[in-house]
């Protein structure tokens, strides 16, 4: 009777298992639309609380009320984080995650050799690997992650932090651990061995992230978030269990994805967004073409002006960059939207792959605003449209159209594909002033006689504006 019992929980965790991963790859699927994203994040998270359900049910777990403690701390984390944390430090917070995810898959690594180790007994040699993929990748996670974060959130500066042979450091702590995991293979019971192998990746995770500048950070994030899930999935061979494996594996898969369509748009090489900041030969290159510039009129605008401009036009292409984020002036921009149709105006919201600091960041705040998602045009789709447009509304965005990564050979951006907003009739650029972007270069845009600046915080400029079309 007890083995019939034990044998349909069995089947029944397997098939709630089955079912959850099944769940995981429809709700990825509409993770990649903004239109039905919301549907696809439902569903994602009812397949984690079924095969979070079905491995309660497995009757090896030790003690519960140790897990409900954990899933009571964490869940009241989740919610005051969920609700405390502004749309504008959500890419700290997905890198924070990121490193919680590999530092989890570490410390399961961790209690599983010194569980086995604990029975005095040999390790079996698919143990010792896994155990050492899932410390290697989980470890450099745990700490490039926090990195990032201390990056993105202004505790480390956004510069590449460079030092002599840094590279060779690098390679050397590689091969160290290369050793180290021969040696453990072969003395698999050896506590020093491992620790010195857990530092080493926690070490590696840090050289990892240091040299990735402000401006390469939504790559890295999508690149760590790529790792999170490997190191899940090393945990859930290291477990036994197909549940974590298989999430794992999606989310490893789907970061290397977006990594590569990141990495596209940037018109660069993975190792050359990971490994090459920006030479000192670039970056006097940038000096000197700020110098070539810097004589140039800078045209400016009031609300009041570009209010009539906007009214009065056919058609109005907003792009959004970080500066909307940090104004949180979403709303404030669907609102003058709204307004502009009202007038019969044409508005469409271009969309840079790489704007903001984190990969989809102003679909995010747009949905956020309810602006309607047949609006949102990516760059492939809008650009072919800037000559037809009056006038090109930037909110923010500074890199991501800046004339020069299509032109100018010595740009630390060049070949980056950009939003072509010079070729509209007229551009208007909110700002609070005339600061670089991410990448340390002057914006030709600013400078050209189509463009208008508009100085100011992007909310209270645009509640302006709104205030302004209202009375057309």
């Amino acid at each position: 009777m007890n083995n019939t019992l034990d044998s349909l929980l069995l089947n029944g965790i397997q098939l709630a298992y089955l079912a959850a991963a099944s769940l995981f790859i429809v709700g990825l699927k509409q993770l990649g639309s903004p239109a039905t994203a919301r549907r696809g994040n439902v569903l994602a998270a009812v397949g984690m609380l079924v095969a979070i359900a079905a491995t309660l049910l497995d009757r090896g777990i030790i003690d519960y009320t140790l897990i409900a403690v954990g899933i009571l701390i964490g869940s009241a984390v989740g919610v005051v984080m969920a609700q405390k944390v502004e749309m504008t430090a959500m890419p700290q917070m997905v890198g924070l995650l990121n490193g919680l995810g590999g530092g989890a898959s570490t410390l399961v690594a961790i209690a599983e050799f010194w569980r086995l180790t604990g029975t005095g007994q040999a390790l079996p040699l698919g143990s010792v690997l896994t155990i050492i993929l899932s410390v290697f990748i989980g470890g450099i996670t745990l700490t490039g992650s926090l990195v990032a974060f201390a990056k993105l959130q202004e505790l480390l500066s956004g510069v590449p932090i460079i030092f002599p042979l840094q590279r060779f450091v690098s390679l050397g702590l590689i091969g160290l651990f290369l050793v180290g995991s021969v040696l453990l293979i072969a003395e698999p019971n050896d506590p020093t061995i491992f620790l010195v192998l857990v530092a080493i990746s926690l070490i590696l995770g840090v050289l990892f992230a240091i040299p990735i500048g402000g401006a390469d950070m939504p790559v890295a994030i999508s690149l760590l978030n790529s790792f999170s899930g490997l190191a899940a999935s090393a945990a859930g061979f290291v477990l036994f269990n197909n549940m974590l494996i298989i999430s794992g594996a999606l989310v490893g898969a789907s970061g290397i994805i977006l990594t590569q369509i990141m990495c596209k748009a940037m018109n660069r090489s993975l190792p050359n967004v990971l490994f090459s900041a920006f030479s000192k030969a670039k970056e006097k290159a940038a000096g000197g073409a700020a110098g070539a510039i810097a004589d140039k009129t800078v045209h400016s605008v009031d609300t009041e002006e570009a209010a009539m401009m906007l009214g009065y036009a056919r058609s109005v292409v907003i792009v959004p960059g970080y500066g909307m984020a940090v104004a949180q002036a979403q709303h404030a921009v669907r609102e003058l939207a709204d307004q502009l149709e009202r007038l019969g105006v044409d508005v469409k919201y271009a969309i840079h792959p790489v704007a903001g600091r984190m990969p989809g960041h102003m679909n995010v705040l747009l949905a956020e605003a309810n602006v309607p998602y047949p609006q949102l045009y990516d760059m492939d789709a809008i650009n072919p449209e800037f000559e037809h447009t009056d006038v090109a509304l930037v909110i923010g965005a500074n890199d991501v159209v800046n004339p020069a990564a299509a032109h100018d050979t010595e740009s630390p951006i060049y070949g980056m594909p950009i939003l072509e907003v010079e070729k509209a009739n007229h551009t208007i650029v909110i700002k609070r002033g005339m600061n670089k972007g991410f990448a340390g270069v002057e914006n030709e845009l600013f400078y050209q006689d189509k463009t208008l600046m508009l100085f100011g915080s992007a909310k209270d400029v645009v509640t302006q504006l709104v205030a302004g079309v209202k009375e057309l």
